[in-house]
């Protein structure tokens, strides 16, 4: 395979995952709405780390910079090893953002790929 052909085929492959994982992850944050178990809250706050991580470096990588920083900071704030005491309405509060926040970048996807395929 040439490497022209391996770069569009991984950018598609990486547009596809964003589409699986936007809106699982908007999910996951709005299900902390609700009473769940302490081991649910750490299993969202390690994903939301590591697709934050990941979606920051896909946003820097198309030279987006400030929805990179926007997910750095995501990162940040959920990353489960110093863990950022906010009381459970202030982190409902930040769920809501950030499900929102994904569920953006989800339509915004979404759309710039039909406007490609036109």
């Amino acid at each position: 395979m040439c490497p022209d052909l391996m770069l569009m085929y991984g950018s598609l492959l990486m547009k596809k995952i964003e589409l699986y994982f936007l809106p699982i992850l908007a999910l996951f944050l709005l299900l902390c709405l609700f009473h769940m178990p302490y081991g649910y809250y750490m299993f969202v706050r390690f994903i939301t780390m590591v697709l934050g991580v990941y979606f920051a470096y896909m946003e820097f990588k198309e030279e987006r910079g400030f929805m990179g920083i926007v997910w750095i900071a995501i990162a940040i704030l959920f990353q489960p090893f110093f863990k950022i005491a906010l009381g459970r309405t202030l982190w409902n509060v930040v769920d809501m953002i950030v499900a929102g926040v994904a569920m953006c970048c989800f339509y915004i996807t979404v759309k710039h790929n039909r406007e490609e395929k036109q």
